[in-house]
């Protein structure tokens, strides 16, 4: 059954509605509640009437002294501002703020007025610092406070709610991209009933045909490999064989190399792929790159010589001590492919120029040649199996040479990568962590 969706426009709107809407009210209520205390400081005074009588009576017996000094006094006891005025001559004897509050169409501002039958009125106002007015500024300033903390805790809501989620999924992302394949975007985020629970979902449903598909790629090479390794022993034997009876010796030793090629692809596609599978549990010891470099220049110094090829390698004092904590034997092959590609694209009369040092507590070691270089935007691409760049580096290989060092060298926690020098040629670039043992 499909499920209710609520879509993430809706949720957004309605959570800005509400937010004003709620800004609105709040701000009403506290308002509200302000004037109410301000009413009631001058509501709650009782006998104000009465008290304006006496007030007149004073001021109509001639005795305008003994009218202020009443008013006076019984404006300390009440803490309120009196003043008995005649309707006649308006209120241009009242302070300018009380006029204003008087004309205003905020009655609940407005001060008490008590109008009596001979043309008087007393006006009454609570006095500063008393519990009754507040300024008016003091209402416009809690109603833009209260819409200020609740527009902005509802657009941190908002933007957590959208934004957590897609930070979630780009983690998981990386962390898939370096390797991690059985991660996964949570349920609790691809159960939610919006887009991003949508996109949630197809992504886990993306990655797991991704690895299934590459899962049965691994699994087909390897059993095409392992499979092949056999009839191509056997084929090895007949050829031998043959040669032996008197075949055309050209003939055989053509076959012979193409089947020595068959075996040395089927070899790397094994390798690969017990690297890539069980890189993690393999054995693990200190090694000494510079020694194992010498021994990989040692080994290749015949095919760089029938090339044409000088070799040269610059080792800083520092690294002759150095030890890495791996396989030795998975980081010769990993060193000896990078070098046999540098070989293999360079001209006859030039260099494979390496170079090792410690950079930043690691082991760097670089090979650079004097080939065509790679294409800018295939340089990424260069360590994935079977890929080949355009004809300039086509070689004669299958594109598994570096796919190989890269999956040994990321097996032992270090990084690999390739650039095209300034001055011609490719670098390739392998950092390894220093081994700090007892």
């Amino acid at each position: 059954m499909k499920r209710f969706m609520f879509p993430l426009f809706w949720r957004i709107f309605l959570s800005i509605w509400l937010a004003m809407a709620v800004t609105v009210v709040a701000s009403n209520l506290a308002t509200r509640y302000l004037l109410d205390r301000e009413r009631q400081a001058i509501e709650r005074q009782v006998g104000l009437h009465e008290l304006a009588r006496e007030a007149l009576a004073l001021r109509l017996g001639e005795d305008r002294g003994a009218m202020w000094r009443f008013l006076r006094a019984e404006g300390e006891r009440l803490d309120l501002h009196l003043m008995l005025i005649e309707k006649e001559e308006g209120h241009h004897r009242l302070p300018r703020q009380i006029r204003e509050r008087i004309q205003s169409g905020w009655y609940p501002n407005k001060p008490a007025v008590i109008t009596l039958d001979e043309g008087y009125q007393l006006v009454a106002w609570p006095r500063m610092g008393s519990d009754g007015w507040l300024d008016p500024k003091f209402f416009r300033f809690v109603e833009l406070g209260l819409a200020f903390v609740l527009i902005s805790l509802a657009c941190w809501w908002i933007a957590r709610f959208v934004s957590r989620p897609l930070r979630h999924m780009e983690s998981t992302a990386k962390a898939i991209a370096d390797g991690d394949t059985q991660l996964r975007v949570p349920n609790r985020i691809a159960r939610r009933r919006d887009e991003v629970g949508q996109l949630a979902s197809a992504f886990n449903a993306m990655t797991d045909r991704l690895c299934q598909l590459l899962e049965r790629q691994n699994h087909l090479l390897r059993d095409i490999s392992h499979d092949l390794r056999t009839p191509l022993a056997r084929q090895r034997v007949a050829i031998e064989l043959a040669s032996d009876g008197g075949a055309d010796p050209a003939l055989m030793d053509s076959i012979l190399r193409q089947n020595e090629r068959l075996e040395t692809m089927t070899g790397q596609i094994l390798t690969l792929y017990r690297v890539s599978e069980n890189g993690g549990s393999m054995e693990r010891e200190p090694v000494k790159p510079l020694a194992l470099m010498n021994r990989v220049l040692r080994d290749a110094a015949d095919y760089a010589e029938h090339r044409g090829v000088d070799c040269k390698l610059i080792a800083a004092d520092d690294t002759r001590a150095v030890s890495v904590l791996g396989d030795s034997g998975l980081l010769q092959r990993a060193l000896d492919n990078v070098l046999q590609n540098a070989l293999d694209h360079t001209p006859p009369g030039k260099s494979v120029h390496a170079s090792l040092a410690l950079v930043d507590g690691s082991i760097q070691l670089d090979i650079a040649d004097d080939g065509p270089g790679a294409p800018n935007e295939l340089l990424q691409q260069l360590f994935e199996p079977f890929f080949r760049a355009d004809k300039s580096r086509g070689g004669k290989g299958w594109g598994l040479g570096l796919a190989i060092a890269r999956d040994i060298v990321n097996a032992h926690d270090g990084a690999i990568s390739a650039r095209n020098r300034s001055e011609g040629g490719l670098q390739v670039t392998i950092r390894l962590p220093v081994f700090i043992g007892g």
